[in-house]
């Protein structure tokens, strides 16, 4: 998505440890005329995929899964990071490693949000090593719903997380694949898609 890669050239800022800020639309501060473009082109993506619920986790990806959601016209339910007396009865429950964070999450959704006859759509900001989209998925698979597709804004390809979903013959879009990125320079170069 050639607007989304302009706008991370533009506001994203490299940093040591392939690490991608793009707080200032993306992840902090949200720009909501570019997440309605993140929301048409997934539509676009997943067109033709039977999905009726968005499954995406807390926090970064609730907003982006919000607007996406208003396409598909299906209820979003997001994993959270933490117990709260909110959550009551039985739950779904995996641990995912944050690579921004560099902690292990238990992430928990209600079994109430989640059935059989669910198809999901997983939508996330940023896949690095995967390890958030396989906790969702993990959750997915002990409910019985199934996994529609993975719905990524921005992918590091040189990192394995979508290759690993791919090889496992997940439907995983991203709107952005970063091949290289270089602290020094800030320079950042795409995937072709």
């Amino acid at each position: 998505m050639k607007l989304l890669e302009d706008r991370i050239r533009k506001d994203g800022v490299v940093k040591e440890g392939n690490v991608l800020k793009v707080d200032s639309f993306l992840n902090h501060q949200m720009d909501i005329e570019l997440f309605n473009e993140f929301g048409k082109e997934f539509k676009r993506l997943f067109e033709g995929v039977e999905i009726n619920k968005i499954l995406t986790i807390e926090a970064s990806g609730i907003g982006i899964a919000a607007i996406v959601a208003q396409y598909f016209k299906v209820p979003v339910v997001f994993a959270k990071k933490s117990q709260s007396i909110n959550l009551d009865g039985s739950q779904y429950t995996s641990k995912i490693e944050s690579f921004t964070h560099k902690r292990v999450y238990d992430v928990i959704v209600s079994k109430k949000y989640l059935s059989p006859d669910d198809k999901i759509l997983v939508i996330d900001d940023f896949m690095a090593n995967g390890c958030a989209a396989e906790g969702l998925i993990n959750i997915i698979e002990e409910s019985g719903a199934t996994l529609q597709g993975v719905g990524i804004v921005i992918e590091k390809g040189f990192q394995d997380g979508g290759k690993r979903l791919r090889d496992r013959g997940i439907h995983v879009e991203s709107l952005a694949i970063v091949d290289a990125m270089d602290a020094s320079t800030g320079e950042i170069t795409f995937r072709e898609q």
